[in-house]
């Protein structure tokens, strides 16, 4: 079991209040993503949820005991951080073993549990090494390992993948990913990192200044996102944010076109438009167009990797009109 639930929570650092009440639901066996700007508040919240830090007010429970004023080690939680903070002296198996060595598990449980974890992460090749002789990724595993030995009700990730290069972020993606398939634990997981979130989560919490701006899955909140902010965060490329005339013919403050949903012609269409820079990227090509009437910010348009335009070129952009959002001058989705 793995249900936590938030109640009003809040959290100040003296006169600063970092999280006005917030309540939130995370079901059991959950794969629940905190995503958000730097300074939004999705790591404080985390902290809060693994008792590293004390809630100023509100409550949180968790599987309907209240776990608010408990120690973080009487909360059957178990978090993975940034760093990885292995004992560089010990080798994988004892670092592995340190936490249930100080539950004082006995050895044959122990052995069963290590066995077990290196299995699914695929260390065990590496249990008799130590942190020094792995690569970034084995380190990062041999913490998750660590994590998974003590059997929690729910893990909590602290931006796990945030030391790794590109190719080592998307190989322990689909690992963790896997990991939550086969351990079927609730999972919550902290990052800035958009396209990390919608790939790997069941479900979403937007944050923003410790308000929660929208809570839903991946699709939801990339076809329905419920404000401005929303609309420009989730997607990548992101949403394309349109004012003046263009949103006004539309009856709206603001217009959103997400960059595959604008068709491009170098012959006729809604946009003129000159590119001023094109990424090739093999199946998809992302064309920055200056539009003057659009204003200041080039648009982004997504189109098929083998489109033959460079920079300089004029083309012509027709958005889909049933794919637009619009949005009201408080940013709301209308």
């Amino acid at each position: 079991m793995g249900r936590i639930t938030l109640e009003k929570v809040t959290k100040s650092f003296g006169e600063v209040n970092v999280i006005p009440p917030l309540d939130l639901e995370i079901n059991d066996g959950e794969f629940v993503v905190f995503v958000g700007p730097s300074g939004c508040g999705k790591s404080t919240l985390l902290r809060l949820i693994a008792g590293l830090e004390d809630v100023t007010s509100g409550a949180i429970s968790i599987d309907g005991t209240d776990a608010t004023g408990l120690a973080p080690a009487q909360r059957g939680l178990a978090m993975v951080f940034q760093s990885y903070a292995l004992y560089p002296h010990m080798s994988v198996r004892k670092n592995i073993a340190f936490p249930m060595k100080m539950a004082k598990i006995p050895e044959d449980e122990q052995k069963r549990r290590i066995d077990a974890a290196a299995k699914a992460l695929n260390l065990t090749d590496y249990l008799d090494r130590r942190p020094g002789q792995l690569s970034g990724g084995q380190r990062q595993r041999v913490a998750i390992g660590r994590a998974i030995v003590r059997e929690p009700q729910a893990f909590l990730f602290d931006e796990p993948l945030s030391n790794l290069d590109a190719a080592l972020r998307v190989g322990m993606r689909l690992e963790i990913m896997e990991l939550h398939e086969r351990l079927a634990t609730t999972m919550i997981y902290v990052t800035h990192d958009q396209v990390e979130a919608m790939t790997m989560a069941d479900k979403i919490v937007v944050l923003r200044a410790g308000h929660i701006e929208q809570v839903g899955s991946p699709l939801d909140l990339y076809h329905s996102p419920r404000n401005e902010f929303v609309a420009g965060f989730i997607g990548s490329p992101k949403m394309n944010l349109i004012k003046g005339e263009a949103a006004q013919s539309h009856n709206a403050a603001t217009i959103g076109v997400r960059p595959e949903h604008i068709a491009v012609s170098t012959t006729e269409g809604l946009w003129q438009g000159t590119i001023s820079v094109s990424e090739h990227l093999g199946s998809d090509t992302f064309l920055h167009v200056h539009e003057h009437g659009l204003g200041d910010e080039p648009l982004t348009v997504r189109v098929g990797g083998e489109i033959p335009v460079k920079h300089g070129d004029r083309i012509w952009m027709t958005p889909d009109q049933e794919r637009m959002h619009r949005f009201d001058k408080n940013g709301l989705r209308m």
